[in-house]
């Protein structure tokens, strides 16, 4: 049974940085381009900070997806994430449950640890590796 799971944790890589691409690419879609449509994001101006955010999670989101400079672009997310937290939640209150911050420090430390694990074996970067 170890063997089989340890032959899968590679794969399970790839497949935990492509959703958390594609949950994080959702939200800069959600401030850049308006779709899907999200009401508290309906007015982002594209020069302020959450139209920053928003190219960031759009581009790093869209990078993740296809493991392209996966491990410089979590790191970059990481941050852009912890940021979000302490700027938008921590000031609510210290508990993520009630300050609306379980996503920001989830995605956080999800990048961070793909920032040092890699993209996995299903990526453009396994495959420049390889070429």
């Amino acid at each position: 049974m170890n063997e089989t799971m340890s032959a899968w944790t590679p794969r399970v890589l790839s497949v935990l940085r492509i959703i958390t691409g594609l949950m994080i690419i959702q939200h800069g879609m959600a401030k850049i381009i308006g779709f899907p449509v999200y009401p508290p994001y309906a007015a982002v101006k594209p020069l302020s900070l959450i139209g920053a955010a928003g190219f960031i999670e759009l581009v790093g989101g869209a990078l993740l997806i296809l493991g392209l400079w996966t491990q410089p672009v979590a790191f970059i997310l990481s941050g852009e994430m912890a940021f979000a937290y302490f700027i938008a939640h921590f000031p609510k209150g210290f508990h993520p449950l009630l300050n609306g911050g379980t996503l920001a420090i989830m995605y956080c430390f999800t990048c961070l640890y793909l920032s040092t694990a890699g993209a996995g074996p299903w990526s453009v970067d396994a495959a420049m590796k390889k070429a």
